[in-house]
Order: structure tokens, then sequence, then C-alpha cells
């Protein structure tokens, strides 16, 4: 079968958490298909959105990225304001943006959508200054906090729990102050979430069935050690035995958090740096080959 797609630019991450025959399995799929494509291999970050940008001015028509969650990012940030769509061939721990699509986690499944559909998704991103992300960014987690490599090839998605819960046993609390759509909202809290889409690498989430990746909206989701009363749109109540846990929910196109103690800002688990930080939704920004 022919592709609708004659010129394919591959970006392979090298140090995604899956060991496979790359090469091999994408010239399977794609011979006698007429796709013209080759492959470029990162070896630092910034490099697949180096890559991206220029095979969109080299006049590709499909740029793939095999990696996980971040590499699909820097795609996304090479090829955002372009016609040029972008293909998942998941390779990471987590791929929760190919849970989000339906995109199959397999190499070989997952290349064949660039042969066989001509379906795709339009997606909103979620912008912070010239930065884009495709999932969520989140406060309150320290580098020595986050699931090591290590972690994530024993344990896969289970990885992110297990520090999640090593964060709530003894949660650090900082004061915020958001501005959401420009009302103001204040209170102590232990971590933010924004997400521009609800899922966590196949791990769900309570609370989070109300995040769409393509309904021109971020969700914030404050988490109050207690109960602390905000005005939300919803509130979910968990307890840890040692404390309560209030999760609280907002919706807005754009959003600024500021933290004191500074907090250190995560986008789609790359660090950022410190609050004070404004994020917008890019509404409909990208496509995104699916089944």
């Amino acid at each position: 079968m022919a592709s609708i797609y004659k010129r394919v630019q591959v970006i392979i991450n090298p140090a995604s958490g899956k060991d496979e025959p790359i090469l091999n399995t994408i010239n399977s799929v794609f011979a006698g298909t007429g796709i013209e494509w080759d492959a470029r291999v990162t070896h630092k970050f910034g490099d697949a959105t180096r890559m991206a940008k220029e095979a969109v001015a080299d006049g590709v028509d499909l740029v793939a990225g095999y990696g996980g969650d971040g590499t699909q990012l820097e795609i996304a940030n090479g090829v955002v304001g372009s016609n040029v769509p972008m293909a998942i061939l998941p390779g990471g721990t987590g791929n929760a943006m190919a849970f989000e699509l339906n995109v199959p986690r397999e190499l070989a499944q997952a290349a064949e959508l660039i042969v066989n559909s001509p379906n795709r998704k339009v997606v909103d991103l979620g912008q912070i200054g010239e930065r884009v992300f495709l999932l969520r960014l989140y406060t309150g987690v320290q580098a020595e906090s986050r699931a090591s490599r290590e972690s994530k090839d024993k344990f896969g998605n289970l990885a992110y729990v297990a520090e999640g819960m090593k964060m709530v046993t003894h949660p650090p609390e900082a004061h915020y102050k958001a501005l959401i759509d420009g009302e103001a909202r204040e209170a102590d809290l232990i971590m933010t979430y924004i997400f521009n889409a609800g899922s966590v690498g196949g791990v769900g989430l309570p609370g989070l069935a109300k995040v769409e990746v393509d309904d021109g909206l971020l969700d914030l989701y404050a988490i109050t050690k207690g109960l602390r009363p905000l005005r939300a749109l919803s509130e979910h109540v968990f307890d840890f035995g040692h404390f309560n846990a209030g999760i609280y929910h907002f919706q807005a196109k754009e959003i600024t958090i500021d933290a004191d103690p500074p907090q250190t800002v995560w986008i789609d688990g790359e660090e950022f740096g410190p609050t004070p930080i404004t994020a917008r939704v890019l509404p409909k920004a990208i496509e995104v080959v699916v089944p």
C-alpha cells in the first residue's frame, strides 16, 4: 500500500527506554510503500527540535519521532507553526501521548499508521514563553525526587507512582498565588499541575477524565495538604494516613503561577526553571497521525 506521506524524517532518541531493532523494524514496515525516509539520531536535549525544524525547512511531509514523551515534546516544538504533521513512534517508558491518542505502543504497529492511516488528530499545545508542551507541566517536585532512569527501566510506569508516594509521605508546602484567566487564587499547596492532556502513561488518575487534548483549555490541579476552602470546579479528597490531601480543579486559557519559596517547574518531564511562569493554550496547534 502506498503511503500518503512521500518524504518522512525519522528522529531517533537512542537513550529511550526500549531495547529493540529500530532501523530494521522501520525499514521493514516502509519497504515497498513509496516512502522516501531518512533517520537522524539525537545526542543531547534540543537535538530533536533542531532536526525537526530542519526537516520542515527541507520540505518533508511528516516528522516521526522514536522516543518517550520528552522526544515527542521536542518534535512538537520543531513542527509547531508549520503545516507539517508529526507521528509518534513510542520508545520510552511512559509514552503518555501515545496512550492519549490510541497510538499502538509496539514500534511496527505505530510505523504502520504512517503507511496505512490517513487520519490525523488536531491537538492543542500549552506554551510558556517560546516553549510548548504536549502533556503537562508541574511544580513541587525537586530533581532528586524524580524517577531515575534505573527505576524506570526496572519498574516502568510504577516508578512514577513510587516517586509520587515518596513525595506525599513528607510533603513540602509553598505559598502559591495564581491568576486563572485573570482571576486571583491564593493558597498553601504541595504541588500544582497544568495539563494539556490527561494521560500519564496509561496510569489512570482520579479527576483527570475532564482533561481533553483538543478543548482549547488548560486544566490546573492544585494539591493541598489538608482540606482548605478553595472555590473550584471540582474537589477530590485522598487519605494518605499521615494527612488528607485536597485536589482542586480549574480550567482556563491562561494560567500564571508564582510561589514562595520559588518552585522548580518541569515541562513534560524536563526541567524548565523556577516560578513564576505563565502558561497559555495554543488551540489546534499541531496534527498527529492516529489510527
